[in-house]
C-alpha cells in the first residue's frame, strides 16, 4: 500500500501485532487496512456509513458524528491512536485521553499556510504553529514533531501542502524506567 502516510511508516514500533489501534475519521480505510494487515485489533470511527461499510469485516467500525454528538469511545484507550487529515479542536483532549499507557499518538494534518495554496482554507481546520506540540506536552512524551511545507519544488505548489505532525507516547511504568523509542 503506497497510500500510507510516511509519518505513520516512520514509527513502525507504534504498529504492533495484537495491540489495539484507533483510526479516527478513518474514511475509506487506507490506514485501517494497513494496521489490520499488520495484526492490530483496529477500531475505525467515521460518520460516513457508506465509506466504512466495506471495512466491517476487517475492524470494529463505529459510525458516529464525533463533531456533533457524544464521544462514542468513552472510557476506552488504545495502544495506537492515529489521526490523519482531520481536525476538530473540541476533541483534542479526548484524543489524547484515548492513548493507553505505553501507547502512541500519531497525528498528522494540515497547518496554517495551507490556505495560501488550497484546501482546507478555513482557520478552523488548520493547526496553528506548535499546536500539536502544545497538545501533547502535559500528558505525552513527544518523540517526533514536524511543522512546515512539504512537496512541490521551487515556486510550484502542485501536490504541496502545509502540514503539522506529532508522534508521542504516554509514559508507562514508574519514574526512572525508560522505554526506548527508536528514531531510525
Amino acid at each position: 500500500m503506497t497510500d500510507i502516510s510516511p509519518w505513520l511508516r516512520r514509527w513502525p514500533q507504534a504498529v504492533r501485532p495484537g495491540a489495539t489501534a484507533l483510526d479516527l475519521a478513518c474514511g475509506s480505510g487506507r490506514h485501517l487496512r494497513h494496521l489490520a494487515a499488520a495484526g492490530m485489533k483496529v477500531t475505525g470511527v467515521d460518520r460516513d456509513e457508506v465509506a466504512v461499510a466495506p471495512l466491517r469485516g476487517i475492524a470494529e467500525i463505529v459510525v458516529a458524528d464525533i463533531e456533533g454528538k457524544a464521544w462514542p469511545l468513552e472510557g476506552r484507550t488504545f495502544d495506537l491512536v492515529l489521526v490523519t487529515n482531520y481536525l476538530w479542536r473540541p476533541l483534542l483532549p479526548r484524543i489524547v485521553a484515548a492513548v493507553a499507557p505505553g501507547g502512541w499518538l500519531v497525528y498528522e494534518t494540515f497547518a496554517d499556510g495551507q490556505q495560501t495554496i488550497g484546501r482546507p482554507a478555513r482557520p478552523d481546520f488548520l493547526l496553528q504553529p506548535g499546536e500539536l506540540l502544545d497538545l501533547c506536552r502535559s500528558e505525552l512524551r513527544v518523540i517526533g514533531y514536524e511543522d512546515g511545507y512539504e512537496g512541490g519544488s521551487g515556486q510550484s505548489v502542485v501536490n504541496g501542502r502545509y502540514v503539522q505532525r506529532v508522534a508521542a507516547v504516554r509514559p508507562a511504568g514508574e519514574a526512572g524506567i525508560y522505554q526506548r523509542h527508536m528514531l531510525d
